[in-house]
């Protein structure tokens, strides 16, 4: 009476290995088809080797050089109208020169920003800002061991020097950056790792 019982349970683990075998092909077969798509948005520099690795590795870091271009066709694209109105009216004066006045300021930087602290209003392409000399805005995202943070500041000298030196006693590993300015702003872009053992939550 026992063995039609063992030869039972045989079947059902012959099954069950079966079907994990088949839900796991069906998950390499997908993972490879999102690699594939992967490898067709990006330029083939991004992931020579092929790789799942390199592959995703690759696709970071070219959607961080896009979001660097996006910041920076933003800044020329809301300089464009000043440079043109430059010309008309004949001055000789770089662009850059008639909105050095941190009380009106031409930035784009604003909608990067899900909860922006700058004080802002809009008229036309120009944006008012009323900064009480503070850090700006800085927005950070935790996931996992990883924090993607977008600081916008004004321009001061050594800026950059004192915030990289200030991300080791945080524990943290700079592995992007990006900077982008508009004079008198600057946009931070930074992708940084925690370290083992460190532990970091938003505020």
């Amino acid at each position: 009476r026992r063995r039609p019982k063992v030869s039972k349970n045989k079947q059902d683990v012959e099954t069950q290995r079966m079907t994990h075998i088949a839900v796991e092909r069906n998950r390499r077969k997908q993972m490879n088809e999102h690699l594939a798509v992967l490898c067709s948005l990006m330029l083939e520099s991004y992931a020579e080797r092929g790789d799942r690795a390199s592959i995703v590795g690759g696709a970071i870091e070219y959607v961080k050089e896009l979001e660097h271009l996006v910041h920076s066709l933003q800044a020329q694209k809301l300089l464009l109208p000043q440079k043109t109105e430059g010309m008309r009216s004949g001055c000789n004066d770089p662009p850059s020169a008639s909105i050095l006045n941190t009380e009106i300021v031409a930035t784009p930087f604003m909608e990067f920003f899900s909860d922006p602290q700058f004080p802002t209003s809009q008229a036309g392409n120009m944006y008012t800002l009323k900064s009480d000399g503070g850090l700006g805005d800085i927005e950070a995202i935790l996931i996992a061991s990883h924090a993607n943070l977008r600081i916008l500041s004004k321009k001061n000298p050594r800026q950059l020097w004192k915030l990289v030196s200030g991300f080791r006693p945080l524990g943290l590993c700079i592995l992007h950056l990006n900077v982008t300015s508009l004079v008198p702003l600057v946009l931070y872009s930074i992708c940084a790792k925690m370290e083992e053992g460190r532990q970091l939550t938003t505020a």
